[in-house]
């Protein structure tokens, strides 16, 4: 019992720590929503505001806009951590690496992802989302945005001791990203033709269960390869 408490405290003091240096840092969660912005006011610019163009494509707005948000910070999950030589310790510690890995990713999810689904309704309304649309919209943004974040943790782990290692860590991420942004994509365009889309939602949270499973792992892998 005594274990399970220190494992708790762990979690939540990576977590803490994780979130209280980036709200000292505000651009870390400011700057994914102004791109997440920018990015969805410039597309009815430039396509025109046609209400039922802008309505065919927003799903792929969106998420193609939520990915490439998702992906600014990933250098900074583990950057830090390594320059400072925290995160040999954390290798070397006797408590489990996939433990303080799961808590990292879990921060970086709520610095990146959780904002861009709470101000999803704001920004649909730029992109003439119906309700329906809506809806699908942030369960699919719940279910995505964790699911990007541990992908590219992958990612940031085999690349944290290189020198501009963020052009090959998209490298290998982005084939990865491309499986949830279908399932995603899928899901909105079929609810907003009134037709049932728990499949999509199904094969999202199976994906969203095997990463939380698996990922910390593989990423603590990545980084034992990265730091030795």
């Amino acid at each position: 019992m005594l274990r399970k408490h220190s494992y708790l405290q762990l979690f939540t003091a990576v977590c803490k720590k994780d979130l209280q240096l980036a709200f000292r840092q505000r651009a870390e969660i400011v700057n994914p929503l102004l791109f997440f912005l920018i990015v969805i006011t410039l597309f009815p610019l430039a396509i025109g505001p046609e209400p039922g163009l802008l309505a065919r494509m927003a799903p792929g707005i969106i998420w193609v806009a939520a990915l490439l948000s998702t992906m600014l910070g990933l250098d900074k999950i583990f950057r830090d951590d390594f320059h400072d030589g925290s995160l040999e310790q954390l290798i070397a510690s006797s408590y489990p690496l996939p433990l303080t890995v799961l808590a990292k990713v879990c921060a970086h999810w709520v610095i990146t992802g959780l904002p861009l689904v709470l101000m999803t309704p704001l920004f649909a309304l730029l992109l003439n989302l119906d309700s329906q649309s809506l809806v699908a919209t942030v369960f699919t943004l719940l279910l995505g945005t964790p699911l990007l974040s541990f992908i590219g943790a992958i990612g940031a782990g085999l690349t944290v001791g290189l020198q501009k290692g963020g052009i090959l860590m998209s490298l290998l991420v982005l084939p990865l990203y491309i499986p949830v942004l279908i399932f995603a994509t899928s899901a909105i365009d079929t609810s907003s033709m009134s037709l049932d889309y728990s499949g999509q939602l199904a094969i999202l949270g199976a994906m969203l269960v095997v990463a939380v499973m698996s990922a910390p792992i593989a990423i603590s892998s990545a980084l034992k390869v990265s730091v030795s």
